[in-house]
């Protein structure tokens, strides 16, 4: 039995990797058969890399595997939550493009390069400003409050609309770049923050997006005995689009995968477990 860790996104090695706990990972190759099966329950992941001492039983449609206690624990240590306000790291803010109509405003260290751009699905991105992570928080929320740019977009609309996006890193960046323009000529930016010259990063060659057929299915959560299986067709973000043999291309969520014991399936036993249209998903996304 193996038990997933989520998916990871090396920014210099261009390709997504399953992980597994233990260390042991499996390259997000297009084409690679992944089958599955559910065991038993669902348990706590834990927080800061510290087992759950409860091993607590968690729902099977939380995108974070983590019991209460431990989702306070791993949160009072999130720069996204501003728990460490004295972070002396250099930050990027960024902008990030999902989508026709889809632009976030965020933050990563600059040690991370584009990987937390990878981890979610960001199509297109482009570097704002670097600087101290408070400087970089204060320019996040000028954005928002004066370009009126969101922070978080849900993961049911950016995967309803891979499957359309336009097809020239050109047309996809556009959106980026006249924010980008309209963003820099704002006042009010942190003074120590130095703003950064328009490049835009285009990750639908390294997602796989490439004639991406529509998905036509969700997979809502697992389940004791549940089957996920078919062959890879692209990797965005946390989402795995699989060709299977019972629903066409089900979009599977990697982070509903945590905190389940794991046993290998047959290819082609395709999906046994609850599922939603991709166009009326209703499952309720995580922070990002």
């Amino acid at each position: 039995m193996w038990r997933c860790a989520g998916v990871r996104w090396p920014p210099e090695a261009r390709i997504g990797v399953l992980e597994w706990e233990g260390g042991r990972v499996s390259p997000l190759l297009p084409g690679k058969e992944l089958g599955f099966r559910a065991e038993g329950v669902r348990r706590c992941t834990g927080a800061r890399g510290n087992a759950c001492p409860l091993r607590a039983q968690v729902p099977g449609r939380a995108t974070q595997a983590r019991c209460p206690e431990c989702a306070r624990l791993d949160r009072a240590h999130s720069v996204a939550a501003d728990a460490v306000p004295d972070d002396p790291r250099v930050y990027r803010v960024y902008l990030a493009w999902f989508g026709p109509g889809m632009v976030k405003v965020g933050i990563t260290a600059e040690q991370r390069g584009a990987a937390r751009l990878l981890e979610q699905g960001a199509v297109v991105f482009a570097w704002l400003g670097r600087g101290p992570l408070m400087a970089a928080r204060r320019t996040e929320e000028l954005l928002r409050a004066a370009l009126d740019v969101p922070d978080r977009i849900p993961y049911a609309r950016k995967r309803a609309v891979r499957a359309a996006l336009p097809g020239s890193a050109e047309e996809r960046a556009a959106e980026v770049e006249a924010l980008h323009a309209r963003a820099l000529a704002l006042s009010g930016w942190a003074e120590a923050l130095e703003p950064v010259p328009f490049e835009a990063v285009d990750h639908a060659g390294v997602f796989g997006l490439e004639g991406l057929p529509a998905a036509t299915a969700v997979v809502r959560e697992l389940v004791d005995g549940g089957v996920v299986a078919g062959r890879l067709v692209a990797a965005a973000g946390p989402d795995l689009h699989l060709r299977t043999a019972t629903e066409g291309v089900v979009v599977v969520d990697t982070r509903l995968m945590t905190g389940w014991g794991l046993v290998g399936a047959d290819a082609t036993a395709g999906v046994s477990v609850p599922t939603a249209d991709v166009r009326d998903e209703g499952t309720q996304d995580g922070l990002f």
